[in-house]
């Protein structure tokens, strides 16, 4: 099995992983995989998890969204967040959820229900990437 590069680009950090032998991806249709001489292509990401094997090991991530630019030899995601499994604080997401539940139960204010679901969503995407 072949191997590439994956550099991860978000607003206040840069990741790299060499040798990749797959990643996963959570596309706006759906998830979908990347292996090496995967034809090129610009994608756009969802809220979702991302896997990606190395010789090593297999690694999650939680992340909000972006694109993901795959070239011949690397792979590049511009993404809004990304957060490994283990480093997220699982306090802050549980807290994270219970606030988007609670601003839907609060009748007596106008409640934001793109606002609501995209909070409602993420929360629950790191919570659950965070099991992994």
């Amino acid at each position: 099995m072949g191997k590439f590069s994956v550099e991860i680009v978000t607003p206040i950090k840069v990741l790299n992983q060499e040798n990749v032998s797959y990643i996963r991806c959570p596309g706006l249709d759906g998830s979908f995989g990347i292996m090496k001489q995967h034809r090129e292509g610009v994608i756009a990401l969802d809220v979702g998890e991302i896997k990606i094997k190395t010789d090593d090991n297999t690694e999650w991530y939680a992340t909000s969204g972006g694109f993901v630019e795959i070239g011949s030899t690397k792979i590049e995601l511009l993404l809004e967040s990304i957060e490994k499994s283990n480093e997220i604080d699982v306090k802050r997401a549980t807290a994270a959820l219970e606030r988007a539940n609670d601003r839907k139960n609060k009748p007596e204010e106008k409640v934001d229900n793109t606002r609501f679901e995209a909070s409602l969503l993420r929360a629950m995407n790191r919570l659950r990437v965070s099991k992994k």
